[in-house]
């Protein structure tokens, strides 16, 4: 099973080009059901059925995981046996037909743009942490980038010249978003000033440096969204995403066709992007009831 496991991820990386974050999510799903389905008995894999693969979502559900938690079990236990079968390991996948639980549709918090107004305020003083963070927030808000996006940005990947930053999303996709003004100014000011009193390390390509002059990582930017957050007295649960949320929401309140914002998110779906139009209703009964004779 390990080896099997070991090969499937190797497919995933080469083939597929997923993550090392999603490849870390399949690795953790397999192993638990390979624990769970040994805990019982030591059986090949081609003994595993679609009642054991029941009974292995039944424990699931007893143990009380969140029908998200489940969801994603069972895709990856789709996934793993689609791909036995592919190499001729299996003859039959036992997946098939098996019923993902029915997820409710969570909304994606979003911040109203008075509130991204108040958060992306001034910095208080012109240290080179305050104005790396306003050029990071500044930036994600701009972009609608991923944390992990923003954090992984090399020197080479944003011109500020033209206004574009060149971004390197999941399954290493590359896409080209443009810059807005304040965006280009405040990330030209890190860049200028802040960056060279942060950097130690004279070889590191990354853009946003941590107080050790290496690259800022994913929790180092939770931290500081989450700090600038309080401090700016917004009674949100603010995280990374919640600026990629609401820039999708804002571009399409004011308009914004979803294609392009499908495009700008780097979506492989466009019915990923859907979910914001749900955001946006006011917007499309304000525009009925200006532009209809009869509204």
């Amino acid at each position: 099973m390990d080896e099997l496991l070991s090969c499937y991820l190797e497919y995933l990386q080469v083939e597929k080009g997923y993550s090392s974050n999603t490849l870390a999510a399949y690795r953790s799903d397999l192993q638990d059901f390979i624990v769970s389905i040994n805990l019982t008995s030591s059986i090949d894999i081609k003994e595993v059925t679609r009642d054991k693969l029941a009974t292995y979502i039944y424990n699931l559900h007893k143990k009380q995981n969140s029908p998200a938690t489940i969801a994603r079990r069972i895709a990856s236990l789709r996934g793993f046996f689609r791909f036995l079968c592919l190499e001729n390991i299996l003859e039959l996948d036992p997946t098939i037909n098996m019923e993902t639980p029915k997820l409710a549709q969570k909304l994606p918090r979003v911040l109203s743009i008075d509130e991204v107004d108040i958060l992306l305020r001034e910095p208080q003083d012109n240290s080179p942490f305050s104005v790396r963070d306003k050029a990071m927030l500044e930036l994600l808000y701009a972009t609608g980038m991923r944390v992990s996006e923003l954090v992984n940005l090399d020197l080479m990947q944003v011109d500020l010249e033209i206004g574009f930053v060149r971004c390197i999303g999941k399954g290493d996709k590359e896409r080209i978003i443009p810059l807005g003004s304040l965006a280009i100014r405040w990330v030209k000011a890190y860049l200028d000033f802040a960056r060279l009193k942060l950097s130690k390390v004279k070889t590191t390509n990354a853009i946003f440096l941590n107080n050790h002059g290496k690259r800022l990582t994913r929790q180092g930017f939770w931290k500081i969204i989450k700090k600038h957050g309080l401090a700016k007295g917004i009674n949100k649960d603010i995280t990374p995403h919640t600026l990629r949320h609401s820039f999708a929401t804002h571009l399409l309140a004011n308009g914004a066709d979803l294609r392009s914002v499908q495009e700008l998110l780097g979506h492989a779906d466009v019915a990923t992007t859907q979910i914001y139009t749900h955001l946006t209703k006011t917007r499309l009964k304000q525009v009925y009831e200006s532009t209809h004779p009869r509204a």
